[in-house]
């Protein structure tokens, strides 16, 4: 009597896949068009991973964000050198350390993606709108008196870093490239932070901020991949 078949192949082995598939072929194109399908769904919910173009907002945020940050430095190391006040002195010294250490961030990311760091310092009206403090406001923290100069400079850097979060916006989306959108989730934080913190030190020299910038939009700007290598 024979026996029925149990799923085995010869010599009572049993049947592996690649034998499955060999004696029913039209499962092996079902699996494929699956198999694409799911390639095509992971592929439009990932981020992008193509570089930039040089005219995306990526970039324009990396090197316009560089002279930003370099005057936050030159003001945080002018009141530190004046005020012997223990918590505005230790602000100062935070917010030059981590945006030195941003900027090189920045440039490193530039320089990765083929790109020069080097721009233009922004001036007048742009330089207006991304909360950057005029050359004059600049000095006038080293020579206006002491407590004077405080207050200045926290109502300086209180717009200085509105306009940095307003900056950095635009590249803090699921699509960015995951090294920029770490970035400015880092320069949220931290200047959301600080903002808190100069906004309570102004209060207590009876003291309230400037009106916050208004950053222009970034029309037309590539948000990555466009024209990209």
């Amino acid at each position: 009597m024979r026996e029925r078949s149990s799923g085995r192949g010869g010599a009572g082995r049993p049947l592996d896949w690649l034998e499955v598939l060999a004696r029913h072929p039209g499962w092996l194109a079902v699996l494929g068009l699956v198999a694409s399908a799911l390639i095509a769904v992971a592929s439009a919910l990932a981020p992008r991973v193509l570089t930039p173009a040089e005219n995306s907002a990526e970039v324009r945020f990396l090197r316009e964000m560089i002279p930003h940050h370099a005057q936050a430095v030159d003001l945080a190391v002018r009141i530190r050198d004046r005020s012997d006040d223990p918590a505005l002195r230790s602000l100062a010294l935070k917010i030059l350390l981590t945006q030195q250490e941003e900027r090189g961030r920045m440039r490193g990311v530039l320089n990765d993606w083929g790109f020069a760091s080097s721009a233009p310092a922004p001036e007048g009206t742009h330089a207006a709108m991304m909360g950057m403090a005029t050359p004059a406001q600049v000095q006038q923290v080293s020579t206006l008196p002491v407590r004077d100069a405080e207050r200045l400079f926290l109502r300086l850097m209180i717009r200085h870093h509105q306009g940095a979060l307003m900056m950095a916006r635009p590249v803090s989306g699921e699509r960015v490239r995951p090294e920029l959108r770490s970035l400015a989730h880092h320069v949220h934080a931290a200047q959301t932070d600080e903002i808190e913190m100069m906004t309570r030190m102004l209060a207590v020299r009876d003291a309230k901020p400037l009106p916050p910038p208004e950053l222009a939009p970034m029309d037309g700007m590539d948000m990555g991949g466009s024209g990209g290598q």
